[in-house]
C-alpha cells in the first residue's frame, strides 16, 4: 500500500475509534447517573438501567445503550451527537411555543415535569434526570408490589400502554442479566432518523417518551412541592 494511502487509512480509523470511544463514554453517564440515585433511592440499578434503555437505547458496539443527549417531541425521538446541540433543539423549540417534549436518559416530559426542576438545563443533567424517576419507582413499587409492574406505571396508568412498557422493560432486564430474550413484538422500537445522527449507530430506534399523563388526566404523577 503506497504510504499516503496507509496514512489516510490510519488516519480514519483512529478517528472512527475516537468517536467510538467517546459515544461509549457518553452512553455510560446515564448508567452512572443510574447508580447513584438506585444507592439513594433504593431503586434496583438494573430496573434504572433498563427503563433507561426502553426510554433511549440505540445499539452500541453490538449493545443495547441509553443516551443522555435524546429529546422526543409528538413522538418522535432524536438523538443528538452533544448535549449543547440536544439543549440548542428544545431552546428553539420551547421558543416556538413547544412545552410538551421529554428530554434526557429517562425522557423526563417539560408540560408535566418541568416545575420540579430548576431549569431545562437540570432537566438533562443525568444526575436529576435519574434521580426524579427513581423516587417516582420507588413509591410505584410501594404501591405496586413488583418492578415489572412500577415499570408499566411509570409509563402510563392505562392498562394496554402499561402492559406493553412492562412486556419491554422485562425484554430489556432479561437482556442485561444475560437471560434469554422474551420473544414477542415490540411495540417501542421501530426506524427513526435523529436529527443529528451518530455514525457508530447504523440501527436507529425510536423510543416513546415516558412519565406522561392519559390526555384525560390533569395532574403529573408526582405532586410538586
Amino acid at each position: 500500500m503506497p504510504i499516503h494511502k496507509f496514512l489516510v487509512a490510519a488516519l480514519l480509523a483512529h478517528n472512527f475509534l475516537a468517536h467510538a470511544g467517546h459515544a461509549t463514554s457518553t452512553a455510560a453517564l446515564c448508567d452512572h447517573a443510574a447508580r447513584r440515585a438506585a444507592q439513594s433511592e433504593g431503586v434496583p440499578l438494573d430496573v434504572l438501567r433498563a427503563i433507561a434503555r426502553v426510554e433511549t437505547g440505540r445499539t452500541l458496539d453490538g449493545r443495547l445503550e441509553p443516551w443522555p443527549w435524546t429529546v422526543n417531541r409528538d413522538g418522535q425521538g432524536y438523538w443528538f451527537a452533544s448535549e449543547v446541540e440536544a439543549k440548542s433543539y428544545v431552546f428553539d423549540i420551547f421558543k416556538s411555543g413547544t412545552r410538551s417534549f421529554d428530554v434526557g436518559c429517562f425522557q423526563i416530559n417539560y408540560r408535566w415535569h418541568g416545575k420540579a426542576f430548576r431549569s431545562i438545563d437540570a432537566m438533562f443533567d443525568p444526575d436529576e434526570n435519574a434521580a426524579y424517576p427513581a423516587r417516582f419507582l420507588s413509591q410505584l413499587y410501594a404501591e405496586l408490589g413488583s418492578w415489572p409492574a412500577a415499570a408499566g406505571a411509570y409509563h402510563s396508568r392505562t392498562r394496554r400502554h402499561a402492559a406493553a412498557y412492562s412486556d419491554r422493560f422485562q425484554t430489556v432486564l432479561a437482556q442485561l442479566n444475560g437471560s434469554p430474550p422474551i420473544s414477542r413484538r415490540d411495540p417501542f422500537t421501530a426506524a427513526a432518523a435523529p436529527l443529528i445522527p451518530l455514525s457508530v449507530h447504523p440501527a436507529e430506534q425510536k423510543a416513546l417518551g415516558s412519565l406522561v399523563p392519559d390526555t384525560t388526566t390533569a395532574t403529573a404523577f408526582i405532586t410538586f412541592n
